[in-house]
């Protein structure tokens, strides 16, 4: 029997939701979001639950995109099928963001190691977020042709638009120290302490009332106007994905040679 693509465990007053897929960096394949989308869901009803952290098996947080899945995508004939399954892609995980952001409970992201593209929308995405003086976050998405549409609202209320600016637009990693200086996250903290400080952070959020952290997590969701709906989201992003460019752009990548656009 395989190993589960994600594991939760209940440690008082916190849901542990981690990402098991440590021998492909914990990357995004559709598997690891449908058990991670069930996950967020049992959280939300757990009356045990007062708030959930989410990390990473292994020294990686999350990679991003399953590069497999990826793979295939290009070996398909364009269609109004293969449209769809990439439309489909994009709104499965636009729809596991908005859960996450939307959970009436806090979140907290304790990052063990690298969180790139996808993997770094699961930061932006959750309340709180420490990290390991080694994690690295960031979204190369245009390197390869792709546009980090999801994450756009997310990050902007983290670190504003010059930050997320040069973040998108280089499609540069950022270290946990920058990171933390520039909003992206709350703390860094040494590896041995990254779970204890998290569920500290949640003995703490535990003292608030329940209402009132929903309530306040409610509004703040209503004060951040955030401007395109979960649909929308997921057409911008998906939409890059059907172009000529980005499949050269996926193509020089697998084949680990330059993109047609890079200066020479």
């Amino acid at each position: 029997m395989s190993d589960p693509l994600v594991l939760y465990s209940v440690q008082p007053p916190a849901a542990v939701i981690t990402l098991n897929r440590p021998d492909r960096r914990n990357a995004l394949s559709r598997g690891l979001i449908a058990a991670l989308t069930e996950a967020f869901q049992r959280a939300r009803e757990d009356e045990a639950t007062r708030c959930v952290i989410l990390t990473g098996a292994g020294s990686v947080f999350c990679a991003g995109m399953d590069l497999a899945e990826l793979a295939e995508s290009l070996n398909v004939p364009v269609s109004p099928a293969a449209e769809n399954a990439v439309w489909e892609d994009a709104l499965r995980l636009a729809t596991l963001f908005d859960l996450i952001y939307t959970l009436p409970k806090p979140t907290i992201a304790a990052v063990n190691g690298a969180a790139v593209a996808g993997g770094a929308g699961l930061v932006t995405v959750c309340d709180l977020a420490l990290a390991v003086p080694e994690a690295r976050l960031g979204y190369p998405e245009v390197r390869r042709g792709l546009v980090a549409a999801m994450v756009m609202p997310h990050l902007l209320r983290h670190v504003g638009e010059r930050t997320a600016r040069y973040l998108l637009l280089t499609g540069e990693l950022m270290d946990a120290t920058e990171a933390s200086r520039t909003g992206l996250i709350n703390a860094v903290v040494p590896a041995a302490q990254l779970m204890d400080q998290a569920l500290n952070w949640c003995r703490s959020l535990a003292e608030g009332g329940p209402s009132a952290l929903a309530h306040t997590k409610a509004l703040l969701q209503r004060f951040s106007r955030q401007a395109l709906s979960v649909e929308e989201a997921a057409r911008a992003s998906a939409a890059p994905r059907l172009t000529d460019e980005c499949q050269q752009g996926l193509r020089a990548f697998f084949a680990k040679e330059p993109t047609p656009w890079a200066p020479p």
